[in-house]
């Protein structure tokens, strides 16, 4: 029964954070940026077609923590997070590792949770286990694989292409 009570708060609290993120997004809850800011920053980052990507982020926080609040569909909204965990630790790179830089420390947090639940499963206190719906850790790996080809090839497509040269200070000027 121990195991159960653990697994309940890893996804509660993991759940609890990416929803608050996922609604910032979303709504512009909590002091976020709301849809129409967020998919402006998207497409200033290169992220094309920029609504599939919004939605993706928010698909990810809002129905990943959804997911892991209740334990439902547990494998599914698991892999949601750890896409967009990816994402984000991604864009929190170059600021180095402590959140208090703006680094990926708390994103990391969130994917390490995300990978435990979506391992595990969702226990015994979770509506998967009311319904019957676990699923096997396989369905997990198969769906975070999923995300993970989805993160790489947003971060490669946002990346500058290698003959992509910078305006000098001269010609700025």
């Amino acid at each position: 029964m121990s195991i159960a009570w653990a697994l309940l708060i890893i996804r509660v609290i993991a759940g609890v954070a990416l929803l608050g993120h996922g609604t910032q997004k979303l709504f512009g809850w909590f002091g976020g940026p709301g849809y129409a800011k967020l998919e402006q920053g998207f497409k200033a980052k290169g992220y094309r077609p920029v609504q599939l990507w919004t939605a993706l982020v928010i698909l990810g926080e809002v129905g990943g923590g959804l997911s892991l609040v209740f334990g439902f569909l547990t494998p599914l909204g698991a892999a949601g997070a750890v896409g967009a965990m990816v994402m984000a630790i991604s864009t929190h790179w170059g600021k180095g590792y402590f959140g208090s830089k703006g680094g990926f420390e708390y994103p990391l947090a969130l994917l390490a949770m995300s990978v435990a639940v979506g391992i595990a499963g969702a226990g015994d206190i979770s509506l998967d286990h009311l319904f019957g719906t676990t699923l096997p850790a396989l369905v997990f790996f198969i769906l975070a694989l999923a995300a993970l080809i989805v993160d790489a090839i947003g971060i490669l497509m946002t990346r500058p292409s290698p003959g992509a040269s910078q305006p000098s200070k001269a010609h700025a000027a």
